[in-house]
């Protein structure tokens, strides 16, 4: 049984790795907001502005133990905030679960991040920060989070086929 979870900010990579890896080996690949999405019927953009943040992260954490408790033999993308909210990081420390953290420098994230901002609620809020400054406290407040999965796994200036690789000898 693989119960391989992939942890990490906005813009690590997490669903585009997760893929190739899930590919690779032959497992189910499953985007935590996608199953979100599929639920709730609406987009997680939508549920923040309709429902508010509390009921996504409610929403989230019961997504994230259905799929845990329920599933076998899958790779779980999470979302950038998921393991910071309901002791979801808890998770990541069972010993059935393979947790890797992708960990991008603020340099890298906010490169990939900057382009982004229509399609992540949570850059969309209203903040005096430059990117690269919320980018900076939000890593800061999540890392203690982030650094709960067994594993790190560096991201800057390496492929994804790298990084798939790195995890595959890892498992």
């Amino acid at each position: 049984m693989k119960k391989i979870i992939l942890v990490g900010y906005m813009g690590s990579g997490k669903s585009t790795i997760g893929k190739k890896l899930a590919s690779e080996l032959m497992l189910d690949f499953i985007d935590l907001d996608d199953f979100i999405e599929k639920q709730e019927g609406t987009s997680i953009t939508e549920i923040f502005k309709s429902k508010g943040e509390i009921y996504f992260r409610k929403a989230e954490h019961k997504a994230l133990h259905s799929i845990v408790n329920n599933k076998t033999n899958f790779i779980l993308s999470l979302g950038g905030g998921t393991p910071c909210y309901a002791n979801n990081h808890e998770v990541l420390l069972h010993e059935e679960i393979t947790s890797f953290y992708l960990k991008g420098s603020i340099a890298t994230l906010t490169q990939r991040l900057t382009n982004e901002k229509g399609n992540r609620p949570i850059l969309n809020q209203n903040s005096e920060d430059s990117l690269e400054t919320f980018i900076a406290k939000h890593l800061f407040d999540r890392s203690y989070f982030y650094h709960q999965a067994k594993h790190i796994v560096t991201i800057d200036n390496k492929s994804v086929s790298d990084i798939v690789e790195q995890i595959k000898t890892m498992l």
